[in-house]
């Protein structure tokens, strides 16, 4: 229950890293959005590994489990964000969010295949009902005559270079849970925050290096102040949630942590519309969705056990309800 609760808020916190991040990349570049998004994990890691004592799980780690984490590290906070922030510069946050719950079925096909977890009926309902409130958001309205005189975009979406980038980033955002598992896997709370260090510190490594090409350090120093602050407001987020989100990890499976978070996809509209109400589009039936994915989230972290000696059903329904796959 731990697990899935923190999975929970952790995706509340992305959600809100993402529309901060979009903010800022509206006036300035990916390449600057990530010189401060990046690097900022570092000393912030560092202050939860001490104030968690997880000192002791960061030298327990295996040469095996360093690299996995380093991997996962590169892979989402550089590779993935990367593709991320171009896709949200180039069509918008609410737009790309659809389109990467593609790392959702990369994660649980990975997680069946290389970790050995299994399906059970309350997954599957739950999987089901996560994937299909975020999709209820984002239905296509009808044009009617009360929607013309809705306030203007001030951007105009680049579908190709924004649909492109999505689906790349949900290769980055995909794989890395399955990376993190692997290293820190029954490691406790502590084990997963020492592991977030290790991504955090080996991805700010990565990213050095591309700031050494000619002119990327003066491009970065060049961005301006108002960009600088969203992007330092999304950074320290994104820290918080990958706090919550690899104490998650190292607490409860795969294929629970991975479909909760993609709540992270209903709470992005609440706060788009409060931050960047005039450079997102608007999809309806934010409360219907964010029911049903509620009601996804639920099923997802109560487990079989629990439901078949709480709820009254007969044997075949019991017997239904203990299936598992594979």
């Amino acid at each position: 229950m731990l697990g899935g609760f923190l999975a929970l808020l952790s995706a509340a916190v992305f959600a809100f890293e993402t529309v901060t991040a979009r903010r800022g990349v509206i006036t300035a570049s990916v390449v600057q959005a990530l010189s401060i998004t990046v690097p900022v994990g570092v000393p912030l890691f560092v202050v939860f590994v001490v104030a968690f004592g997880a000192l002791g799980a960061l030298a327990g780690f295996s040469g095996l489990a360093l690299a996995y984490l380093a991997l996962a590290g590169i892979l989402h906070f550089v590779w993935g964000r990367y593709c991320n922030y171009r896709a949200s510069k180039a069509m918008g946050a609410n737009l790309v969010a659809p389109i990467q719950q593609w790392n959702l079925l990369i994660t649980l096909v990975l997680a069946i295949v290389v970790l050995g977890e299994e399906l059970t009926p309350l997954r599957l309902l739950g999987i089901g009902l996560v994937v299909l409130g975020p999709m209820l958001t984002y239905e296509r309205r009808r044009k009617t005559p009360e929607a013309a005189p809705a306030k203007p975009r001030l951007f105009q979406p680049n579908y190709a270079e924004g649909y492109t980038f999505a689906l790349l980033s949900s290769t980055g955002y995909g794989v890395s849970p399955i990376l993190i598992r692997l290293a820190i896997e029954n490691g406790g709370l502590q084990a997963g925050i020492a592991g977030g260090l290790v991504s955090y510190a080996a991805a700010a490594l990565v990213f050095s290096v591309v700031l050494l090409l000619p002119g990327q350090w003066r491009h970065v120093r060049a961005q301006d102040r108002e960009a600088a602050k969203w992007f330092t407001i999304s950074g320290v987020g994104v820290c918080f949630g990958q706090l919550l989100r690899y104490m998650a990890l190292a607490l409860a499976p795969v294929s629970v942590v991975t479909p909760i978070q993609r709540l992270s996809i209903v709470f992005r509209i609440y706060f788009s519309r409060v931050i960047n109400p005039d450079h997102e589009m608007f999809g309806g039936r934010v409360i219907a969705a964010t029911a049903v994915s509620l009601a996804g989230a639920i099923a997802l972290s109560v487990s079989t056990e629990l439901v078949q000696q709480v709820v009254p059903m007969p044997e075949w329904a019991r017997a239904m309800l203990g299936w598992r796959w594979p």
